[in-house]
Formats: C-alpha cells, structure tokens, sequence
C-alpha cells in the first residue's frame, strides 16, 4: 500500500541521502564526516571518502550479482562503514534490509527469506555465532565482511572489494513513492514485520526534524543506538547527512562514556534504561542526600552541575533525547535538576520515529511525551487508542497486506496501537499499549504502564514489570539494581513501602499481590528483552503465570530461587 502524497513529482521533493553525500563531496570534499574511534583513536573519513567508498560498494554490489531493486541486508553494530554501506544501496538503486546485531539465528534468517534478500553485509558484532549458523544455513546468500575483528569469515571483504572496484559512474534519480528500506520492527510479540520506508517519507520527516531542532553545521553527533532501529536512522544518520553534520562512533561499550567524552556531542540521544544506568553511575559516586546539599549552596550548584555534565562527555551537549520506550517522568525531573534537560520524543517505525516530541524542552511538561512535531497531526480515537497523520508514515507491510489494512483507515491515519490522552496545550500522554492491558481472573482490566511509571518514580530500580492476565491479581517483577553492599532485609523494607504506598493510590484490582525479585537480569539473548530494550510482556506472563496463581498467602516478597 502507497499512501497518497500531496506532491507526485517525478523525483524526490527533497534531495534524498544519496544525492546529499555527492553534494557534500562536492562542496565539501575535505571536511570530515565520519570518525570511528579504533584503538582509542580516531579514524576519521572525509565526504569525499564516504562517496568514494559507497560508489566503490555499488560496482563491487554490481559485479557480485545484485540487480537494481534487488535487497541487501545489513547486520552490524554502528560504525562509520554502517553509513557508507547504507549510502551505497541507495546509490546502487538497492532496498536495506537492516537487520538488529543482537538478533538470533532464527531471526536473521526471517528476515533474509522473508525480505528475498540474496546478499548480506557483516560488520561488528558482540556474538557472531548466530550470524554464521545462518551464513552455513543459507550458502547461496552472497556475504561480505566489514573489516572489524568482530565480524565473521565471509566470502567477501569490503576493504577487498573497495579497492578493487572503480566508482560507479551511475547516478540513480529516486521518486518520493519509491521504496528505501525494509525495516522489520523488533516487535514485543510474534515475528518481526517488514515496515516499507520510502524515500519520500523518510527526507521528509528528518527535514522537519532538521527544522524543528535547528540543526547547525557545525554539531557534533554520536551514534551508538542500533541503526537498524528507525530511531537512529532518523534522527541521527538522516540528520547527518541531510544536514552534513559530524558525527562519531563508539569503539565498545566497555569504553562508551570515554568514547562519549572524545565526541562531546551537542546532541545525543539515549533510551530510558541507560539513563537510567547513567543516573546509577552519577549516584554510586555522589549518593542523592550529598548532591541535595551541594545543589543548595549557590555557588556550588552550577560547579556540580557541570562536572556532572561533564563526567558523562555531554557539557556540550544543547540537545539531550529519550524515546523507544516509556521513561520515568521522575528520572527526567531528577535530570533536571541536575542541569540536564532531556527532551522525550514518541514515534514507531511506522512514522519514522517523528509523532511528538517535548521540543523546545518545557519542565512543566515532563511526564508528556511533547506535543506534535510540525507537520504531524495527531488525534485519540473513541478507544482511546492515538492517531497520527503525516507525510512521514510508512507504506504498510512488505508481503502482508491483511497488517497493512488494519495499520490505516480510510482516510489514511495511522493506527498506532498506544493508547493516550492530549492535553489542553496539545500534549500527548501515553498509558500503553492497547494489547498490554491485561485481564485479571475477577474479569477486571488493568492497565500496567501508568502503574510502573509511578513505581519508577518511588524506586531506584532498573527493570520491572506488572503482569496479571488471568491472575487473581496483578505481581510485580523486579530485577533489583545491584548496590554495593547489598542488604536483602532492607531493601525488603524500602519495597514493602513502595508497594504498601503504591497500592494506596490505585483501584482495588489494580493492587499488587506480591513481587517476585528476579534472580537473572533480563537481556537480549535470553529472549526477555527485544533488539531495542523493551520488555516482552507476553513472555514474562507465561514464564511467571504459575507462580502468580498460586502466589503464597500473606507473602509479599518472593525471591527466584
């Protein structure tokens, strides 16, 4: 499915990712765009080189059978090579296929059969096991290596075929219905479905981004978010090379906050969870009753504000971002107050991440997830479900038309799936998701999102989740944070307060049961979490359906054996 667009030129309305990086080079051949830190140094790449390099990739892609049209997939953590070889499919006149670096076996292979994808680039990876399993599974998908150490034995190497090849002497003209990419969305229940992004959509919605942030020339930007999430792909590789800004890249996580503070980017964005882990950090260091105190004293507030700021790479920083999943409005508060004010923003795949967001940055509207960005209308439906209409939404689902027709009604809004609440200046609150409202065994609803955000706003804790279909009534699950020091019995204590006080405030059906302390932290690879760190709800209320059953009577605290 197309959606209509107000402007059927024959080309892009707005100059898509592969005519910009021949005008940087153009324009700005020696400037440097890319710099990817290896060996704690950065390696840094120039437009000209970037267009260089993709144009090489595009004969190399040629000579090694992939036709204009055809798909190529795409699985690494972020790297400068990551832009170069998105650059070259849309140079190349090829569809991506990112696929997310943590994914399993059995998911790289959907969506390389699904997507018909016969040519697979390798980059860095933390665990390369799942991508070779697939690559001896699949024989006659052609692969080519990224030079990182990381990256798999394939029939191919980049820096190989980059060298070998000349530029493509090719110049492809894109049209705004054309289609760019396969994104299949990480998805908290059932397989991945591949979201179509078309050119045209995708230039508009990092334009109006570029316009409503005022992107400057001369920002710094750092990606390390996956790209094969919409979210990276807009916001910061779709703004760099529309905006021909800058940017860098992590060498490892072990090394990130240096990595950070080589940067110094002016706009960085994070997920809830690892603010979270930075606020655990600044805290470990500078417990919250010492840094009251210092906040306090005048000519102190704004040294300790700074050195925090600092300490994290971001003083520079005039953009700080959170999205892809609910936040604790206390956590943005307690940021804050430290001096860091960060801006959440709400989207999907489906809108190429560009709905709301809290941009100019308004304290009073913590707790909202911004009002409409320009451009974006937004509406809540009798059932409370949201709304959104754009030029920036996406073409439905490749090979799934039945999704596609439930995604858009007549008159072409996007049916988002959260449910949500505007206020009277136009900001959106969001309590969820439609599907994770759960029934209890007494024939009660309940919604968990707005219950766990006040249970992050009363407790220091990294994850949780409320579960409860089918339950006589809801349990918690927490993952506790690992302190120094840990004392069970107190910290006991602190979540029988939290509970007794939560369950204060909430309808009698909504109170939690018991909570049940995990005993191992919730990731990707044991399946809990997805690609982008949202939690799989539907897992965790079959993983835990039984214990909440038949939950001990006047027990409040389980602990996992």
């Amino acid at each position: 499915m197309i959606l209509p667009n107000e402007s059927h030129q024959a080309y892009c309305s707005l100059p898509p990712p592969n005519e910009m990086i021949l005008k940087w080079a153009k324009e700005r051949p020696n400037d440097i765009y890319l710099k990817q830190i290896i060996n704690r140094q950065f390696v840094e790449f120039t437009y000209a080189d970037v267009a260089n390099n993709a144009l090489r990739l595009v004969s190399a892609l040629r000579d090694l059978g992939a036709k204009p049209g055809d798909k190529v997939a795409l699985i690494s953590k972020n790297c400068a090579e990551w832009f170069i070889c998105d650059l070259a499919m849309m140079l190349g006149d090829y569809i991506s296929v990112p696929i997310f670096p943590t994914a399993g076996a059995d998911t790289i292979e959907y969506c390389l059969s699904h997507s018909g994808s016969q040519h697979i680039i390798v980059g860095k990876l933390d665990d390369s096991e799942a991508v070779i399993t697939v690559l001896n599974e699949m024989p006659n998908v052609i692969s080519i290596a990224l030079p990182y150490d990381s990256a798999p034995k394939c029939q191919y190497y980049y820096q190989d075929l980059i060298k070998q090849y000349p530029p493509s002497s090719e110049r492809v003209q894109h049209h705004d219905d054309k289609l760019m990419s396969l994104v299949y969305t990480s998805g908290t229940s059932g397989q991945p479905k591949g979201a179509m992004l078309t050119y045209g959509a995708f230039t508009w919605s990092v334009q109006q981004l570029i316009n409503l942030i005022n992107l400057r020339e001369d920002d710094r930007l750092f990606s390390y978010l996956p790209l094969a999430h919409i979210t990276e792909r807009v916001y910061i590789f779709g703004t760099s090379i529309q905006g021909g800004v800058q940017t860098a890249f992590p060498e490892s996580l072990e090394t990130f906050i240096e990595d950070v503070r080589m940067q110094r980017p002016t706009f960085f964005i994070s997920v809830p969870r690892l603010w979270t882990l930075f606020q655990q950090r600044i805290l470990d260091k500078l417990p919250q009753r010492k840094l009251n105190i210092l906040l306090k004293v005048p000519f102190l507030n704004s040294l300790i504000k700074r050195k925090i700021a600092d300490s994290l790479g971001l003083n520079n920083a005039r953009i700080l971002g959170c999205g892809s999943a609910p936040v604790s409005p206390a956590l943005l508060s307690w940021y804050h107050q430290i001096g860091l004010n960060i801006t959440e923003a709400w989207g999907m795949t489906e809108s190429f991440a560009y709905s709301t967001i809290n941009y100019p940055f308004r304290a009073d509207k913590i707790g909202t997830v911004g009002n409409s960005g320009p451009g974006v209308k937004i509406k809540i439906a009798e059932d409370g479900e949201i709304l959104v209409l754009s030029k920036g939404l996406f073409s439905g689902y490749y090979n799934n038309d039945i999704a596609t027709k439930e995604s858009f009604d007549n008159e072409g809004w996007l049916h988002t799936g959260d449910i949500g609440s505007i206020d009277s200046d136009g900001y959106l609150s969001i309590q969820g998701r439609k599907k994770d409202t759960f029934k209890t065994a007494k024939g009660k609803f309940v919604a968990p999102v707005p219950i766990e955000k006040k249970l992050f706003e009363y407790s220091r804790v990294e994850m949780m989740c409320m579960i409860g279909l089918g339950l006589p009534a809801p349990i918690l699950l927490v993952v506790p944070h690992a302190f120094p020091h840990f004392d069970r019995s107190r910290y006991e204590r602190t979540t029988e307060k939290i509970i007794k006080r939560i369950n204060a405030e909430v309808e009698t059906h909504e109170q939690i049961k018991g909570v049940l302390m995990i005993k191992e932290p919730w990731s990707i690879a044991n399946g809990i979490l997805t690609p982008t760190l949202k939690i799989k709800r539907h897992v965790l209320e079959k993983k835990y359906h039984e214990i909440g059953q038949n939950w001990p009577k006047d027990q409040l605290i389980v602990w996992e054996k």
